[in-house]
C-alpha cells in the first residue's frame, strides 16, 4: 500500500507537487502528472503513472481554438480517458490524495480518493482574486474561456465537499472562498514561493559589474518567439549583462537573426552578436534571479517567482501557445504593478526595462506588489504536515 498519489496539472504544479513529496521524504508515494511526462517526479517518487503524453498546446487547450484542434487530433480524448483509468486503478493501492491544480486536476483526484473516502487535499495554485476584482461581470464574459481560470466556479466549489482541505494561493483569494462558502480554503503561504530555492551555482566568475537583466523565456513553445524578441532586446541596452534562465537543450535554442550560440558545458552557453554577449544558463533559475535587477519574462510561474523577488517584470504577448495576451494580460491583473505589458517589439521592451532600472519609484511600487500578491513562502511545509498528520491518523 501506498501513502500518497500526487496528482498535478501542469509544468509549475509538477514542480509544487514534486516539492511537496521533498517534504515528505519517508512516505511511500506516487505521481500522475496531467500535462506531459512529469520529469520532474523523476527520482521523487516510486511510480509516475499515466500516459505521460506532452500535448501540442502544452496544457493550454483553452487559450485558443487553434490550441484545442490540435490537442483533439493529437488524441485529448484519449488521453483523459487513459489519466481518469490510472486514477481508477490507483485508489485500491494509495491511502491519500493530493491534487495540485485546476477543476479538472480536481475531478481527477475525486476518482482516485473514491470521492472523499480516502483523504484528499487540494492544492489550487492557480486562481486569485486578482485576476478579477474590478473587472465587470461583462468584462469577464467576454473572455469566457479565461473565465474558469479565474474564479472558483459551481462545479469546483460542488467537488470541494469530498476533501479534506483546500489550500489557496493569496489571503484575498481565501476570503473570497469563504463568501463563496468555501469555509476549508486557507491560505497558509506561497506554493510557487516555496519551489524557489537557494542559488544553484555562484555566478560570480560570469559578472562583469553592470547591472543584470533576467530574460525569461519560459519553457513552452512559445521561446521560439520570445527568446530571439529578448535577444534583439538586450543588444538595445549595452549599460546591462543578460543572463537567460534556459530549460532545455542547447541544441533547441531559437536565435535572433545575426546570433551564433557557443556551447562552453552542459550548463552554459553564450549567444553572440558582434560584441553584444548573453549568457544562457541551465540549472541555475534561482542563482538568476538572486542577482538580477530587472527582468524580461514570458513565463508563468517563473515570472511570478521574479516578482515575488522584488524585481520588476516587463512583459510581451506571444503567438502562443502558453503567453497569449489573454494570458498576459490576466498575469499583468494579478501582478499589479509588478509587471509591465508591452507590445512585442525590441526598442518598446527595452525602454521598459531602461525606465525601470533608473526609475526608484517604479523599482519600490514592483517590488510591494510583487512581495504583497505572492506572499510569504511557507505553504508546502506546513501542508505536507497536515498530510503526515492525517496519514498516522488514520493508521
Amino acid at each position: 500500500m501506498n501513502d500518497l498519489l500526487v496528482i498535478s496539472g501542469g509544468n509549475a504544479e509538477d514542480l509544487i507537487g514534486a516539492t511537496l513529496c521533498d517534504h515528505l521524504s519517508g512516505l511511500s508515494l506516487w505521481a500522475l502528472p496531467l500535462v506531459g511526462a512529469g520529469w520532474r517526479y523523476e527520482g521523487r517518487v516510486e511510480q509516475i503513472l499515466g500516459p505521460r503524453t506532452q500535448m501540442p498546446s502544452g496544457g493550454f487547450p483553452f487559450n485558443s481554438l487553434e490550441n484545442l484542434l490540435a490537442d483533439l487530433r493529437a488524441g485529448l480524448a484519449t488521453e483523459i480517458f487513459s489519466q481518469i483509468r490510472a486514477a481508477q486503478v490507483a485508489r485500491r493501492r494509495i491511502r491519500a490524495v493530493a491534487a495540485v491544480g485546476d477543476a479538472y486536476t480536481l475531478a481527477v483526484a475525486c476518482v482516485a480518493s473514491d470521492w472523499g473516502r480516502l483523504p484528499l487535499f487540494h492544492l489550487q495554485p492557480q486562481i486569485s482574486h486578482y485576476y478579477w476584482a474590478g473587472r465587470s461581470t461583462w468584462e469577464r464574459l467576454k473572455q469566457l474561456n479565461q473565465f474558469g481560470a479565474e474564479d472558483y466556479l459551481f462545479y469546483e466549489r460542488w467537488m470541494h465537499r469530498f476533501v479534506r482541505a483546500v489550500y489557496v494561493r493569496d489571503r484575498l483569494s481565501e476570503e473570497r472562498a469563504h463568501r463563496l462558502g468555501m469555509h476549508k480554503a486557507r491560505f497558509v503561504g506561497s506554493m510557487a514561493m516555496d519551489t524557489l530555492g537557494p542559488p544553484e551555482r555562484d555566478l560570480e566568475s560570469l559578472l562583469d559589474g553592470r547591472p543584470v537583466l533576467v530574460l525569461l523565456p519560459g519553457t513552452r513553445g512559445d521561446v521560439r518567439f520570445s527568446l530571439p524578441l529578448m535577444l534583439q532586446s538586450a543588444a538595445l541596452l549595452p549599460e546591462m549583462q543578460a543572463l537567460v534562465a534556459w530549460a532545455g537543450d542547447f541544441a533547441q535554442v531559437p536565435l535572433a537573426q545575426g546570433w551564433s550560440l557557443s556551447v562552453l558545458d552542459e550548463q552554459t552557453a553564450i549567444a553572440q552578436q558582434g560584441p553584444q554577449r548573453v549568457w544562457l544558463l541551465r540549472g541555475a533559475f534561482s542563482a538568476i534571479l538572486h542577482v538580477g535587477q530587472v527582468v524580461i519574462g514570458t513565463a508563468g510561474t517563473a515570472n511570478e517567482q521574479a516578482a515575488g523577488m522584488g524585481l520588476p517584470v516587463v512583459a510581451f504577448p506571444t503567438p502562443g501557445p502558453q503567453y497569449t495576451y489573454p494570458n498576459a494580460l490576466r498575469q499583468s491583473r494579478l501582478l499589479g504593478k509588478a509587471l509591465a505589458l508591452v507590445e512585442a517589439h525590441p526598442t518598446q521592451v527595452a525602454e521598459a526595462v531602461r525606465e525601470r532600472l533608473h526609475n526608484p519609484r517604479l523599482r519600490e511600487e514592483a517590488r510591494r506588489d510583487g512581495l504583497e500578491r505572492n506572499g510569504p513562502p511557507g505553504a508546502l511545509p506546513q501542508i505536507a504536515h497536515e498530510i503526515r498528520q492525517t496519514l498516522a491518523s488514520s493508521g
